[in-house]
Formats: C-alpha cells, sequence, structure tokens
C-alpha cells in the first residue's frame, strides 16, 4: 500500500515497491564509488585505544545485561553473548567472548548493493562499532570482526536458529534478520544459550 500525499506517492518496502524503477534502483544498485559508501566509512575508521585503567565493573551477569542494554539502545534488536571456542585462545588474541547484534532487514545486504539495501549493514555496523568502543573505555579489549562464524555463533546464543543455507531464522523476524559484524572481547561476561 503507497501512502498518496498530493502528486507524490511514498512506497512501502515490500509492497508498493515492486515495479517503482526509483524504489529498484535505491536497494540493487551499488555507489558508483564504494568508498563513498557509509558502510566502508566505518569498516575503515581505525579503532580507539584501550583505556589502561580497568574499571570497576558489577557481576559478569549484571555487566552482561548492561551491554545487551546499551546495544538495544544503539539499534540492535537482538543481542547475545558466545563463548569462542579454543582455536581462538590457541590463536594467542585471547578473546573468550563474542557480541553478536542482529538488527531487521528488508531486504538482504549481501543481495541488494544500492544504498538501501545497506542499511541493515550500516546500522549494524554502528552498533558495533559504538559498543566496541565503549568496551576499550571500560579497559578491555574489544575488535569487530566480519566473521563467516557469526550466524552460526548467533545461533549459538539463542537468537535464533540455522536453515538449510546456513542462515539465522530469527523467532521475531523470520529470515529478515542480519547478523552484523561480531565483537569479539575479553570484558567479562556470561554467554548466553
Amino acid at each position: 500500500m503507497a501512502l498518496r500525499l498530493g502528486p507524490l506517492r511514498f512506497p512501502w518496502p515490500g509492497r508498493a515497491s515492486a515495479g517503482d524503477p526509483y524504489w529498484d534502483f535505491f536497494v540493487s544498485t551499488p555507489p558508483s564509488d564504494p568508498s563513498n559508501a557509509v558502510t566502508e566509512i566505518i569498516r575503515r575508521a581505525p579503532e580507539g585505544a584501550v583505556f589502561p585503567a580497568k574499571a570497576d565493573l558489577h557481576s559478569p551477569e549484571i555487566t552482561s545485561r548492561h551491554i545487551k542494554e546499551l546495544a538495544r539502545y544503539l539499534g540492535a534488536d537482538l543481542v547475545g553473548i558466545a563463548r569462542l571456542g579454543s582455536q581462538e585462545a590457541e590463536s594467542g588474541e585471547g578473546y573468550p567472548f563474542g557480541i553478536v547484534c542482529v538488527v531487521r532487514a528488508d531486504y538482504d545486504p549481501r543481495n541488494a548493493p544500492g544504498v538501501g539495501g545497506q542499511a541493515p549493514a550500516q546500522n549494524g555496523q554502528f552498533v558495533t562499532f559504538v559498543l566496541s568502543a565503549y568496551i576499550r573505555e571500560l579497559g578491555y579489549r574489544a575488535t569487530t570482526s566480519g566473521d563467516a562464524d557469526a550466524e552460526r555463533l548467533a545461533a549459538t546464543a539463542g537468537l535464533g536458529r540455522l536453515n538449510a543455507d546456513g542462515r539465522l531464522v530469527a523467532a521475531r523476524y523470520g529470515s529478515r534478520a542480519h547478523v552484523a559484524d561480531m565483537i569479539r572481547t575479553d570484558l567479562p561476561l556470561v554467554a548466553d544459550g
């Protein structure tokens, strides 16, 4: 159903947008210069330094709850914490936890390279960038990484299940869920799931 305002029509995503060439261009056409895309600008932004003195924290349970509340405040629809495997400890990085954020997506950013299609990726990057900066301000290490295992870890953290293609299907959003870059951290947390 389109919203009519005089001679203008604004299509709602997924319904009246079918056949609208402007909407299709907005969702499907990538920018002429990919380095101007917000997702690339955030991805290239340098991570800050870890504050030298660790903050006094509550218990890991309360810290986990605070981190999830902050992620939801920043725009994540679902947030989970997963314990990372032993290969992470063997790599020398020593990140025992991964924070996984999921945002609702009308269009899959992998299939919709346009500005409109990349909105869930932009929202997810904003959440993970600010959340990892906050953790570093607390005096703990945190880094974001586009991980191929992020969807599996999201399922492990209880945010949904994996379908036959290995994609996350969230109970609340179905397949309209985008898993943002995962935050690896040594902040003392409690894993979900």
